[in-house]
């Protein structure tokens, strides 16, 4: 069974102590919105130049990466973790792509942590994709989980 608060602190306390920028992207932030599917993974993205101080904390729970990943939908650095059951994906918002399903062709995420939103969760206030901007990639690689998260996040919002 997996463990989504623990493996989430656990993350999230790590990314904290190396002053790593992050945000929480994904179905995870998807849930925090008001999306109710069922949580597969955590999706994290920090910069890619960030995997090198990160991963001596991450080696032992380390299942892929880090390294280029792709598949119809995404292009990009990717380390995925498990933490107690859980699985983490630490993604890489520097160099990511997507497949835009209109546009039928690759683009870049225009991934920018920046702009993230603080949101408290489990306790501890942290940086979340804001919601137009998942919205808004969710929109573009239009999975059919994606035009879940779309309906449930534009419904709250409106």
């Amino acid at each position: 069974m997996q463990n989504t608060e623990e493996a989430y602190k656990w993350i999230v306390g790590l990314l904290h102590q190396d002053n790593i920028p992050f945000q929480i992207s994904g179905g995870f932030a998807a849930r925090l919105y008001g999306s109710d599917r069922p949580l597969y993974d955590i999706d994290i993205e920090i910069h890619d130049e960030d995997f090198a101080k990160l991963l001596p904390f991450v080696k032992e729970k380390i299942i892929y990466g880090p390294d280029r990943y792709k598949d119809e939908t995404f292009e990009l650095l990717l380390m995925t973790l498990k933490y107690d059951g859980q699985e983490i994906d630490i993604c890489g918002c520097d160099s990511d792509l997507l497949f835009n399903q209109e546009t039928k062709e690759w683009e870049s995420c225009g991934t920018d942590i920046t702009k993230a939103v603080e949101q408290e969760v489990y306790g501890a206030k942290v940086p979340i994709i804001a919601w137009q901007n998942l919205v808004a990639y969710k929109k573009k690689i239009r999975r059919p989980t994606d035009l879940e998260d779309v309906k449930n996040i534009e419904n709250k919002f409106s």
